[in-house]
C-alpha cells in the first residue's frame, strides 16, 4: 500500500527511497522469513516496511516522525504482528523488544538511517549485538567504506575498528541519489553488519578499547607516541612490536586489543 505523499525534513535527515529495484534489491539481501523478528528503523514512507511485512515476520518500526505515524499504522492495521514505535532510535530500547520476543528469536535490524545519526546509532546497536542476529543498513557511502575499511587505508579509524571488533562486515552494494526523493548530494550503499556467534579475537574491555583507539586517533597526522603518551608507556608498546613512530591508521584491530590488554594489566 503507498502512503500518503509526506515533505521531507531536514531536520530529520529524511530522504525517502523510491526506486523499486533497489527496494527489491535490499529486501533479497534481507530475506525475512515469517519465524524471525525485524525491527526496522525509520521506515519513513513505508518503502521497505511493505515487503518486510509480507514475509509474514515479526515486524517493529521505529519512526520518530510523528506526522508520519498516521499512514504507516494505516497501511499495517490488519496485520497483528506489527508494531509502531513513534520514538527516537537513539533513545529507544532494543533490549525490551528482544525480551517480548516470544521465542521469534534475535533481532534482524534494518533501515535506511538518517545520515545525520548514522554513527552513534551504529555504536548504540553495536552495544547490544548479543540481542541482535544482523543488520542490514543504508548509509551514506562514505560510513560504509569506514565500516569496511581494513588498516592502511584512510577510511581505517574507530568507526571501522570497533564495528569489527563485534561484527563481520560487508559492503554489499551502492545505491545512487536517483534512488531518493529528494535527491541526496551523496552516493549512498547497503551494508550488513552480522555480530560474531565465535569471535575471531581476543576478549577485552571494549570499553577501554574504544578508548584507546578514540585516543590513537585523536589526532590522526600524530604518531601514536604523541598520541598515546599517558595512556601507555612507550616502552610496553616496544615489547608489543609495536613502533610508537607509527600512525594508528597503520595497526591492525589484534594490536589494538593487544595495547588495550596491556593497558589493563597495568592498572591503568
Amino acid at each position: 500500500m503507498n502512503l500518503p505523499q509526506h515533505r521531507a525534513r531536514k531536520r530529520f535527515g529524511q530522504n525517502f527511497l523510491q526506486d523499486a529495484r533497489v527496494i527489491n534489491d535490499i529486501v533479497r539481501a534481507i530475506n525475512p522469513r515469517a519465524d524471525e523478528h525485524l525491527v526496522e528503523i525509520g521506515p519513513g514512507q513505508g518503502a521497505l516496511t511493505g515487503q518486510l511485512a509480507a514475509s509474514e515476520c515479526r515486524l517493529d518500526v521505529i519512526e520518530l516522525d510523528r506526522d508520519l505515524v498516521p499512514g504507516l499504522l494505516a497501511a499495517h492495521s490488519a496485520n497483528p504482528r506489527f508494531r509502531l514505535h513513534n520514538a527516537d532510535a537513539l533513545k529507544f530500547d532494543f533490549a525490551a523488544l528482544a525480551d517480548s520476543a516470544a521465542g521469534a528469536g534475535p533481532l534482524r535490524v534494518v533501515g535506511n538511517l538518517p545520515y545525520n545519526i548514522s554513527t552513534p546509532l551504529i555504536f548504540k546497536l553495536l552495544e547490544n549485538t548479543a540481542i541482535i542476529r544482523d543488520m542490514h543498513f543504508m548509509l551514506q557511502l562514505e560510513v560504509v567504506d569506514r565500516l569496511a575499511a581494513r588498516p592502511g587505508s584512510k577510511d581505517w579509524g574507530r568507526l571501522g575498528i570497533m564495528a569489527q571488533y563485534h561484527c563481520a562486515v560487508d559492503k554489499l552494494f551502492e545505491v545512487p541519489p536517483q534512488a531518493f526523493i529528494p535527491q541526496p548530494k551523496v552516493q549512498s550503499a547497503i551494508v550488513r553488519l552480522v555480530p560474531w556467534r565465535e569471535s575471531p579475537w581476543p576478549p577485552c574491555d571494549t570499553q577501554r578499547l574504544r578508548q584507546v583507539v578514540q585516543t590513537a586517533f585523536g589526532q590522526r597526522r600524530k604518531t601514536l607516541r604523541n598520541n598515546l603518551k599517558g595512556l601507555i608507556d612507550m616502552k610496553c608498546l616496544e615489547l608489543l612490536g609495536i613502533d610508537p613512530g607509527a600512525r594508528a591508521e597503520t595497526l591492525q584491530l589484534s594490536q589494538f586489543i593487544e595495547i588495550t590488554t596491556s593497558i589493563h594489566e597495568q592498572g591503568n
